[in-house]
Formats: C-alpha cells, sequence, structure tokens
C-alpha cells in the first residue's frame, strides 16, 4: 500500500471512527459501542482496499484527488437523487440560476444538430448590441474554435470578469463574422409576460430565482397599465418549469394570496422545520386565475400550485406534476465547492407531500406537443396549445373560481 494511500486512510478512518464513537457514544451502557469501532474500522480499511485496486488497476491512470472526488460524489449522491457534491464550476451554475444575474456577453446558445446555435440575444446585452443574431453558429471564442461536443465549455468562456474584453466568431450563411464585446453583468429573466385580449394576461414563470417576484409583479404592473385597469382574469404558466428558491415560490404565492399557510416543512434541524404564510395584498385584487402545470412541473412550481389550489384561489388545469417534495440546502464547503443536501420535506396548506405524487389538476387536458417554447422569448400560441386554450376559455366563461376536480 502506497504512503498516499495509508495517509487517506488514516484521514477516513480517522473521520469514521469520529462518526462512529458520536453516534455510539450514548450506546456505551448497552454493549454495542465496540460494534459499532469494529465496522467503522473494517469501512475504512475496505475504502483503502478499493482504492488501491482502483489505483494500481484501472485502464486509465488516476490521481488521488480525482479518485477522492468521486468517492465522495458517490456517497452524497447515494442519499438521494437530488442531493449532490458541487465543484467550483457547478456551484457558480448555481449561484446563477438562484441570483438571476451572471457577468458575460448575454446570450442563449444551444446543441442543435451538433452545432453550437444562438437561440437569442439578450435585449441590450453586450451580444445584441455587436449585431450577434439568433440563428448563428458560433465557432470560435478569442480566436479558439469551439467544440461541439462541449456546449457547458463554451459557455464558460464567454463569461468572465465584467469589462473584459472578448471576441465571438459566429457562422452566419456560410460566412465568418467576428464580433468583439465587453462582459457586463448580464440579469437572466425568468418571467415572460403578455396580454391575452383587453383584459386578459398570461405570464410564464421558467424558474424561480431570488428576482422572480419582482419580475411577475413588475410584469401584471405592465400589463394592467396597457388594459387601462385592473386585469379580468391571469393565466400563471409553470408547465416545465422545475423549480429554484423556495422563498421565490413562496413570494410567488403570496402575491395572489391574502392570508393562510402557503407551504411547511418538516426535517431533523430546526432550521429545517418551518412554516411560510401569506400576508395581506393580492395583485389581482381577486381577478380570477389559472395555473398551467404538467409532468415538467416540479418543487417550488408544485409549492406555487399546490398553495393556490388548496387556497381556493387558482383553478390548476394541465397534467399532473412531477412530484418533487423534498428541499435542498446549498452549504458552501472549501475552496468554492459546495454540497447540495436534501434537509426537509414539504406540505401543501392541506397537509398533504405531493413527494413522488404530484399536485393533481382540478382540469386534465393532455399537453400538445412543443407547447410551451422553452425559451422565454418563444411566442404564445393561442391556436395550437390546448392546456392555454382551456384556461383563457375558462377564465373567459369565469369558470375557474374552485378547486374540485372535474
Amino acid at each position: 500500500m502506497s504512503l498516499k494511500v495509508r495517509a487517506i486512510l488514516v484521514v477516513v478512518i480517522g473521520t469514521v471512527m469520529g462518526l462512529s464513537l458520536s453516534i455510539g457514544g450514548g450506546l456505551l451502557s448497552d454493549g454495542r459501542a465496540p460494534a459499532e469501532e469494529e465496522l467503522a474500522w473494517e469501512n475504512a480499511r475496505l475504502f483503502a482496499e478499493v482504492m488501491e485496486r482502483v489505483k494500481k488497476d484501472y485502464v486509465e491512470p488516476l490521481d488521488d484527488s480525482q479518485l477522492l472526488e468521486s468517492a465522495i460524489r458517490g456517497m452524497v449522491s447515494d442519499l438521494d437523487a437530488h442531493s449532490q457534491y458541487l465543484d467550483a464550476d457547478e456551484y457558480r451554475d448555481i449561484r446563477i440560476s438562484t441570483t438571476g444575474s451572471y457577468s458575460g456577453v448575454g446570450v442563449e446558445v444551444a446543441d442543435i444538430d451538433g452545432t453550437i446555435k444562438v437561440i437569442t440575444p439578450i435585449t441590450g446585452s453586450p451580444a445584441a448590441r455587436a449585431g450577434i443574431r439568433s440563428g448563428d453558429e458560433i465557432v470560435a471564442v478569442d480566436g479558439i474554435a469551439v467544440e461541439t461536443d462541449h456546449l457547458q465549455d463554451t459557455i464558460g468562456r464567454m463569461r468572465g470578469r465584467a469589462g473584459s474584453r472578448i471576441t465571438i466568431t459566429v457562422l452566419r450563411e456560410g460566412e465568418a463574422i467576428e464580433h468583439e464585446m465587453r462582459r457586463e453583468i448580464i440579469r437572466v429573466a425568468s418571467v415572460h409576460y403578455e396580454t391575452l385580449g383587453p383584459s386578459y394576461g398570461y405570464v410564464r414563470v421558467s424558474q424561480f430565482s431570488e428576482t422572480t417576484a419582482r419580475e411577475l409583479s413588475r410584469g401584471i404592473d405592465a400589463m394592467q397599465e396597457a388594459s387601462g385597469g385592473m386585469l379580468a382574469g391571469l393565466i400563471l404558466d409553470l408547465r416545465n418549469n422545475p423549480g429554484g428558491v423556495l422563498d421565490s415560490a413562496v413570494d410567488v404565492s403570496d402575491l395572489f394570496l391574502d392570508s393562510g399557510v402557503i407551504v411547511t416543512a418538516d426535517g431533523r434541524t430546526n432550521d429545517a422545520r418551518f412554516s411560510r404564510s401569506a400576508h395581506r395584498g393580492d395583485v389581482l385584487d381577486g381577478a380570477e386565475l389559472v395555473v398551467l402545470v404538467n409532468e415538467g412541473s416540479a418543487s417550488a412550481s408544485e409549492i406555487v400550485a399546490g398553495a393556490l389550489q388548496d387556497h381556493g384561489r387558482a383553478m390548476v388545469i394541465g397534467t399532473g406534476t412531477f412530484g418533487k417534495g423534498l428541499v435542498q440546502t446549498v452549504m458552501p464547503l472549501s475552496q468554492g465547492r459546495a454540497l447540495k443536501l436534501t434537509t426537509s420535506r414539504y406540505y401543501t396548506p392541506s397537509g398533504d407531500s405531493i413527494h413522488e405524487t404530484g399536485i393533481t389538476p382540478d382540469v386534465y387536458v393532455e399537453g400538445t406537443p412543443g407547447y410551451p417554447d422553452m425559451s422565454l422569448s418563444g411566442f404564445v400560441d393561442r391556436e395550437q396549445d390546448a392546456q392555454l386554450l382551456e384556461g383563457l376559455n375558462r377564465l373567459q366563461r369565469g369558470d375557474v373560481m374552485h378547486s374540485k376536480a372535474q
């Protein structure tokens, strides 16, 4: 056994022994502690044995840091499907999705048919001002060709310190075009809104970030101003919304509720046990509300749909939701890393856990393939989107203020 692995074994044994003693300390009186201690030593020896075999015989050479990080990832991911060890890059991406901002050029890209295509430049962003267009193919960043099978690497290279220069080369109609710009702080929108006729509004929330409730409130204000008064009804589209920040879901629910519990959570620690309630004030002043959901609506989306449904504030239309009733807490670690750990189960106001069951819609309407458009810049189709059409028809008939399945 190598000296490095011996040193690692000492650390592992110390850690396991510490845990064993903290767990088994209260068991000394009944004689079970020695068995716990023996098991801890045996598991530590097994860990070192496996690590040594992998280092020696695996088809590719691996260093100790790779193996230890893989061990950590395996330990955490084996807890449940949502707990995760995050390296520095992964933690940075989590912070971007929750805070709603990052430093970059402001362009939405995707891997389409083996090429990295621009879906849309964010309005007012450096990319938009430089002339990058939807449909452009990104072929190089700062003169270095992009690898089409490494989308995340390309995204990472376009981000950087605000004020730093960057050159992006795109292919447009067979011609290579270079665009020079400076990176800026980009605010990532999570809300798209538009009016449906003179008195009805539509809002799509793509994810729940720290800015979502403010974006949503401003969007509703803008639609009311454009309509010359209060909206007669609103469609809140949470389809394909994977969730996000729990407090953001609470704030969004609170926009439409005057009182009552929004969500409760139960866990092992004091911080993991809590209840959130609504404050007086309904941004719609009681106007009718429809919530659209599907099997892609999860976590924070289900908190909102469940709260509005349980309080009879909205009619939920669509298909059954994903069923993720677990709360994750992101815990910073050393060197920019973090641990995303499941710490609570949450419950709707009625006391139900939706984990692995989801929210049952009040009105079941099968989804139409392709709707909604996954991009916030995508248009709303009032002719082909069956779930949207059902919601709009219900609003126009004034048939939404109840929550009984039908």
